[in-house]
């Protein structure tokens, strides 16, 4: 074991525990700002899980052994999925051919004991949320999975570490990592249940999606579920940093110090995106967001179409 792997490793690992954190943070201090405040600590939800984890959890009468256990399985799979999941171009501590579909049903399976343990609450409203939480789900997968096909069709790798776009003609080239990026990003919005897709602040049990399926969770488990969202956050922007990396052709130290700190930046640019996002714009309604990951596809499409265009180009 190398001790570049050993670093590259450390740094992943700090990347997924801490910077979820950061990123949350970053989003709220540019809302507020937006609207004319100084707004929280960029660390105030690193303050908020600890005292939650300080708390006593509260179950419903109605819940069984699945609903504690549905908390766990979403965080162990969405840590066990950010392994597989880049961050530096080139790079994941766990790699084989095709883990790019097992990272998909990690965190399919969390989002499944998520809706089960609102389901096991025997809540209506909580159903209710997990019902279109499986609708965003199916409307958003194919989105992700050809994303993912053309970044393997372009790059000729079957890795997900090794999924990173090379370079072709700078304006076929430039185009195809903007789209892929862009459809990325909605689907950071709609797995993250962000505005447009969600609204994290609402507190109209009619009008949420992700939140009222943790309406029942409480002390430890409400801050296990929040953090696995953070985290899942994290691995989309981590996905867009390594698309739009433009170092990650470099070869040696100029690699080495260059590529992990511009995918940083650009995870952090992608947080003040959805910062920006949810300031400027609304939550569309329920009917409209298949109009919404319509356009995520049709920018996955043009990817395709910029790769497909002169395949022999992307050698």
């Amino acid at each position: 074991m190398s001790a570049t792997y050993i670093i590259n490793c450390l740094f992943h690992l700090a990347v997924v525990l801490v910077l979820p954190i950061w990123i949350i943070g970053i989003i709220n201090r540019v809302k507020s700002l937006w609207a004319g405040r100084r707004g929280p600590r960029l660390n105030q939800f690193g303050f908020d899980l600890f005292r939650l984890l300080k708390k006593k959890p509260v179950y419903s009468t109605a819940t069984s052994w699945v609903f504690p256990l549905a908390t766990e399985v979403v965080l162990a799979t969405t840590l066990t999925a950010s392994l597989f999941s880049p961050i530096i171009p080139g790079f994941s501590p766990l790699s084989f051919e095709g883990d790019f579909v097992l990272f998909a049903y990690l965190l399919g399976l969390g989002k499944i004991f998520t809706m089960l343990g609102a389901l096991d609450t025997a809540s209506p409203f909580e159903g209710m949320g997990a019902s279109r939480e499986a609708t965003y789900s199916a409307l958003a997968e194919p989105v992700l999975f050809l994303g993912l096909g053309t970044m393997v069709w372009a790059s000729g790798a079957t890795s997900f570490d090794l999924l990173v776009i090379p370079h072709g003609p700078p304006g076929l080239d430039i185009a195809l990592r903007l789209s892929l990026a862009a459809s990325f990003f909605m689907v950071l919005l709609i797995e993250s249940s962000r505005v447009p897709a969600d609204d994290p602040t609402t507190h109209l049990e009619l009008t949420m999606v992700h939140e009222v399926m943790i309406l029942d969770h409480s002390g430890p488990e409400l801050a296990i579920v929040q953090y696995a969202s953070a985290i899942k956050m994290t691995i989309m922007a981590g996905i867009i940093a390594c698309i739009l990396n433009p170092f990650s052709t470099l070869d040696g130290g100029f690699y080495f110090v260059l590529a992990p700190l511009a995918s940083l930046v650009i995870m952090l640019l992608v947080a003040v995106a959805v910062g920006l996002v949810e300031s400027l714009t609304a939550r569309l309604r329920f009917r409209t967001m298949p109009f919404f990951t319509l356009a995520a596809f049709v920018l996955v499409l043009l990817s395709v179409i910029v790769v497909s265009a002169d395949r022999d180009l992307f050698k």
